[in-house]
């Protein structure tokens, strides 16, 4: 066979690479063996799917979707049995990959269009990871068409789920990512989720309740942008219609020294939402037009603490100025600030105040410690950076920082 274009041969060798060693290794199994192809409807590779997962379960392996030109539609309610991992060959792609003919992703891309389930719901011992997910028929441009689809990753909670990785996912038109909501009778155990891409229209990226014995959140970003590529960037309209929903990105409850690195969100209502039976640290980290960076609650003073640094807010969106908080607590515990920094400002691509009220309110706290260093605090109202409400047990420390003026803050607030 004779290639007249350089680019077809590249494609070519590529996916028969990809294919070759999904083949060649122990325990891979090409889907498309299970029937689970780019011409079927999305119920028969939803029923085609789980049987390959089903058989799979008994001895463990890996299932390999192989990447297409089109991908794979597949319906909603596939169980991710245990011992199973879902692989694909697509690497992470921030701003989406790009159909040749058309406006569409393309890879080992799952096409989601059904809103009866949650996509798919994992078990003890699974794995997911070099996949993307998309939603074709959401609205991208239109607040009012926008479908509340169930979120596309859950718990599967007939049992205890422990041990779950999600690494190189990159999800289109979600309205919530991924959800791990537990609860204290079977909660959730190494819960593993890095390197992700999206931008839920619900606010809600990753949700983790009731996880014990250390979750990690490493190296996702949630950004309007995530369909850039294939021309679906989400307008002003959009995004400040996500705002409008008051949720977090991120939001971590009921967990034992949660871990934190390398997070980012742009145009959502929160950052982070911090609950008042979690502890942790969060590190270098980027929260971009939000109304509130980081919310951290505390329901006792033993061990409600969060370590907090190397990390940059810009709090500039909201329904009022005295809404806009970079740093909001509340209730008891402590929380420990290390190099953030806050400072506002307009942007484009949402409806922005483009100042905050302060650096960080303090509100409704009974037994609170804060400590605050190498902090840069600009671009608020407020007369004084630091404020507290119904607050009089608080206490807060700050040394070696920075007010809007450049002044140097330090002392006991």
């Amino acid at each position: 066979m004779v290639f007249r274009n350089m680019k077809v041969v590249c494609l070519f060798w590529a996916v028969l690479l990809v294919t070759v060693t999904a083949t060649a290794n122990p325990g891979w199994i090409n889907l498309r063996s299970f029937g689970v192809l780019p011409s079927n409807t999305g119920a028969i590779n939803r029923d085609n799917l789980q049987r390959a997962i089903d058989e799979a379960s008994r001895n463990g392996g890996v299932l390999f979707l192989e990447p297409v030109a089109e991908g794979y539609e597949i319906a909603s309610g596939v169980v991710l049995k245990e011992n199973v991992s879902l692989q694909g060959g697509s690497p992470v792609s921030p701003r989406g990959s790009r159909h040749p003919n058309r406006a569409a992703p393309v890879g080992s891309l799952i096409k989601i269009t059904d809103d009866a389930h949650p996509f798919i719901y994992v078990q003890s011992a699974t794995a997911i990871s070099n996949l993307q997910f998309w939603y074709p028929e959401q609205s991208y441009a239109n607040p009012e068409a926008i479908k509340p689809y169930p979120p596309t990753i859950t718990l599967e909670k007939s049992g205890r789920v422990e041990g779950v990785t999600l690494s190189a996912l990159t999800f289109y038109g979600e309205y919530e990512t991924m959800d791990f909501r537990a609860t204290p009778e079977r909660h959730c155990e190494l819960l593993l989720v890095r390197d992700c891409y999206g931008y839920p229209l619900s606010g809600k990226f990753i949700t983790i309740d009731y996880c014990y014995d250390i979750p990690r959140i490493l190296d996702c970003h949630v950004n309007p942008a995530i369909m850039r590529s294939f021309d679906r960037t989400y307008g002003k309209a959009m995004v400040d219609a996500v705002i409008r929903n008051q949720t977090y990105a991120y939001q971590i409850d009921h967990t034992d020294n949660a871990q934190l690195i390398d997070v980012f969100t742009f145009g959502t209502y929160g950052g982070i939402l911090l609950g008042a039976e979690s502890y942790g640290q969060l590190t270098n980290f980027n929260f971009d037009c939000v109304t509130i960076g980081i919310h951290k609650r505390g329901a006792n003073t033993f061990n409600r603490n969060w370590m907090v640094a190397q990390g940059s807010i810009i709090a500039n969106t909201g329904e009022d100025i005295q809404s806009i908080h970079p740093i909001l607590v509340e209730g008891s515990g402590h929380l420990s600030l290390s190099n953030v920094e806050a400072f506002s400002g307009h942007n484009p691509a949402l409806t922005t105040v483009g100042k905050s009220y302060g650096y960080l309110m303090v509100r409704d706290a009974d037994e609170l410690t804060v400590s605050i260093s190498g902090a840069r605090m600009a671009n608020y109202i407020a007369d004084h950076p630091i404020a507290k409400v119904n607050s009089d047990q608080a206490v807060i420390t700050v040394a070696t920082s920075f007010d809007k003026k450049n002044n140097v803050l330090s002392g006991i607030f």
